[in-house]
């Protein structure tokens, strides 16, 4: 009897507990700042979250100077000159593609500047989805219930 009650109370807990929501505003072109609070910060809190038995709803508004992390070709894009980005863009380009897939982390693309950094969609990384502007974005993030955290 008391295995009976205490997987009713795990169901009850699993079945009531709430995702908390997250959205980045990342704007920053600072490879530093962007392994700390992308590569590694978001894995940290997506973590916390799991090991209290909770889901961390994740997305990522990426607009201003972050486009450079999510080129699928750096060498041909505008953003070919960034000495420290060429030396680090392989390797985060393998880990940001992991975070999206392996923690099922939605990015959203700002369309409205890309024309700026002539890009298309094609120039970018294929689990990136694009919205009209970033601050549609997080709107509609925030309207959903999802907390605010700048990335600049």
């Amino acid at each position: 009897m008391k295995k009976v009650i205490l997987a009713f109370l795990i169901l009850f807990t699993f079945a009531n507990a709430q995702a908390a929501k997250v959205v980045f505003d990342l704007t920053t072109s600072d490879t530093t700042k962007f392994e700390k609070n992308m590569l590694k910060g978001l894995v940290i809190h997506i973590n916390h979250y799991e090991s209290n038995l909770q889901e961390l709803e994740t997305t990522v508004i990426i607009h201003g100077g972050a486009y450079r992390f999510f080129v699928k070709d750096l060498a041909s894009s505008t953003f070919k000159d960034d000495a420290k980005l060429a030396k680090v863009y392989s390797d985060f380009k393998k880990r940001i593609a992991t975070i999206a897939s392996t923690y099922d982390v939605e990015f959203l693309m700002c369309e409205a500047a890309m024309k700026r950094h002539k890009l298309e969609e094609k120039d970018i990384v294929e689990f990136v989805k694009f919205v009209p502007t970033s601050t549609i974005g997080l709107i509609d993030k925030q309207n959903e219930g999802f907390a605010y955290l700048p990335v600049n």
